[in-house]
């Protein structure tokens, strides 16, 4: 997979290499929320669990995957997951698991929050190659920065890219958020300079 990375600095775009590799998956925010509302609800979560690292490790993976709670289980959609398998991947014992599945059931903010979450559905990114889509992904310098979701995709739709899906990372759970755009065919290397024009973007890779 060719992988074109460019970087924007103090108005000069200079490639910086062309690598083939297969990218990383990333583990997407799952909630259909604008970024700001994303924040507002880790933080509600936190506010109640950051004195236990380990429960809010396990509150993390929920939120990460998309998994909720009812009734001290856990489910992706209807299919219930067993709490070891959330153990294991928050590297924590069941114990835990149960114990913050408690918390949530108790706390109406919690239970509320847990309740309605739901996976966002599977990304296309890893795929897109086999389905001969195009693949953006922008990062920013502020991952806070308005407009860029905005911008990015007028610019797409203007030069005849029709989108199929944006992922934006919640940057309270992501290292390094990222704004992911899939459309239906390949993008031309021409559109990366008008990306990188974009106030706040650093970086853009193109797939």
């Amino acid at each position: 997979m060719t992988l074109v990375k460019l970087i924007k600095n103090k108005e000069i775009c200079r490639t910086i290499s062309v690598i083939s590799k297969e990218t990383k998956q990333h583990i997407y925010t799952k909630m259909n929320k604008k970024v700001h509302k994303e924040k507002i609800m880790w933080n509600s979560i936190k506010k109640y669990l950051e004195q236990y690292p380990e429960r809010l490790r396990v509150a993390r993976v929920l939120v990460e995957n998309g998994l909720s709670t009812k009734n001290n289980k856990i489910y992706l959609n209807q299919i219930e997951i067993p709490p070891v398998r959330i153990a294991r991947t928050a590297k924590v014992d069941r114990r835990t698991v149960n114990e913050t599945l408690k918390i949530i059931q108790a706390n109406r903010k919690l239970r509320l929050i847990f309740e309605e979450l739901r996976p966002a559905g599977h990304s296309l990114k890893r795929i897109a190659k086999h389905l001969d889509l195009g693949v953006v992904e922008i990062t920013p310098a502020d991952a806070r920065k308005t407009g860029i979701l905005a911008n990015a995709a007028m610019i797409l739709t203007q030069n005849g890219l029709s989108i199929r899906q944006a992922i934006v990372d919640d940057p309270e759970l992501a290292p390094e958020p990222k704004l992911t755009i899939i459309v239906e065919k390949k993008i031309p290397g021409k559109l990366i300079p008008e990306l990188l024009k974009i106030s706040g973007v650093e970086k853009v890779s193109i797939y």
